[in-house]
């Protein structure tokens, strides 16, 4: 499915739409595998289109915190060259910035299309008022080595896999930044 063919545009296009309008459709996980054969991530020549906001728009995973829906939006907030990450899950609409949880991590690219993960501490994160933001945070006692083998990468679109096995899509959120959710460190 390389996007440097007519056809390969045709099926990203089809993917991205998939996504924003049907994530739940079977036709997904096969696009996902063959743009993980056609264009492999490569972190190295790559690695700052990692920076961002990310929402979970597919899962290969049955757990519930892991499927897009239409009430909870499911974010990742990414800052690799700070080594800073964040899993985001927050109500849709304005009671996002107040009920929203929150898992903080420490993040390290180790090479072409991994990405070590080191959960530091997780709660709840308040909205920023002015220059304050409240927060109920506790550590994370991590008992297992984390990562996310990154496969696909581009402007717009994200997949990845975890080290579980999940398969993961994810679209670019261009109306939020690290610094508007990232907690002070």
């Amino acid at each position: 499915m390389s996007t440097g063919t007519p056809q390969g545009r045709t099926e990203l296009m089809a993917l991205m739409a998939l996504l924003r309008s049907k994530p739940r459709s079977p036709r997904i996980r096969p696009l996902v595998e063959q743009l993980e054969r056609d264009q492999p991530a490569n972190l190295e020549a790559d690695g700052s289109k990692l920076r961002g906001v990310w929402e979970l728009r597919w899962s290969s995973s049955s757990q519930p915190w892991l499927m897009q829906g239409a009430v909870v939006e499911n974010l990742q907030v990414l800052d690799p060259a700070a080594n800073r990450g964040m899993n985001l899950l927050r109500l849709n609409g304005p009671l996002g910035a107040v009920a929203a949880i929150s898992v903080v991590a420490h993040l390290e690219v180790v090479g072409e299309q991994r990405v070590n993960v080191r959960f530091e501490r997780g709660g709840w994160i308040g909205p920023r008022l002015g220059s304050f933001r409240p927060e109920l945070m506790a550590k994370v006692a991590q008992r297992f080595p984390a990562w996310l083998d990154i496969t696909y990468l581009d402007d717009w679109l994200r997949l990845c896999r975890g080290n579980a096995g999940t398969v993961f899509a994810l679209i670019r959120r261009l109306d939020l930044t690290p610094e508007q959710l990232l907690p002070a460190q």
